[in-house]
């Protein structure tokens, strides 16, 4: 019998088979489940909400399934990570597609990284940000046995600013620094791909498997 049941909340928007994938390597005794059925999200013992795509288009399909509250709901009793989109649906508001309101969870705002963006050698960096960099973190368990400084795998051309700054656990430099990722009760939030951070992602992941929750 599996000793926990972590869900991957399917919206229709994401490579969950990758993330799925990526969990059932790291926690082999769970049982991983793909769905938008509120039951079995409500049932989990962890959450994984994931998201590629337009904000726009992913704050559409949410609303649309009713997960917005679903996800609400989580985050106040289990261990949520949030990847990608996820994390940007989390905000406020998005500066994509003219401007988009998000779920308003945590508060605070997506920018976009915008055109004239220089590294420190006024070398012109494109936009999306895409490819490994490093990820300089603070204290949270989900570090745990992962080197400061370690690179991870993005693709974005927006990142979220939230309002209160000590959510910030991890920071990225790509012409500015900005969030990479961050952390508040029950809730991580990475703007990286760890099912695609090939050793340090799968670390990233198993300590989600194993967190309980808070700091």
């Amino acid at each position: 019998m599996a000793s926990q049941r972590i869900v991957v909340v399917d919206y229709g928007m994401g490579n969950l088979h990758s993330v799925e994938k990526a969990l059932e390597h790291v926690a082999p005794d769970a049982d991983v489940v793909v769905t938008a059925d509120a039951a079995v999200i409500d049932s989990a013992d962890r959450v994984v909400f994931p998201g590629v795509g337009a904000i726009r288009d992913c704050i559409a399909e949410i609303r649309r399934l009713g997960l917005d509250d679903i996800v609400r709901a989580a985050i106040a009793q289990k261990p949520l990570l949030a990847i990608c989109v996820g994390m940007q649906a989390l905000m406020d508001s998005s500066e994509e597609n003219g401007g988009t309101e998000c779920l308003s969870i945590v508060p605070g705002k997506v920018r976009w990284f915008g055109q004239h963006l220089h590294d420190a050698s006024g070398h012109h960096l494109k936009v999306p940000h895409m490819g490994w960099n490093q990820v300089v973190h603070a204290d949270h368990p989900l570090w745990q046995g992962i080197d400061d400084g370690t690179r991870f795998y993005f693709v974005h051309s927006y990142f979220v600013e939230p309002d209160d700054a000590s959510l910030v656990t991890g920071r990225c430099d790509y012409g500015n620094e900005f969030c990479a990722a961050l952390a508040q009760g029950n809730l991580f939030a990475a703007q990286f791909h760890p099912e695609k951070s090939h050793v340090a992602g799968m670390q990233l992941l198993k300590n989600f498997s194993r967190w309980k929750g808070g700091h």
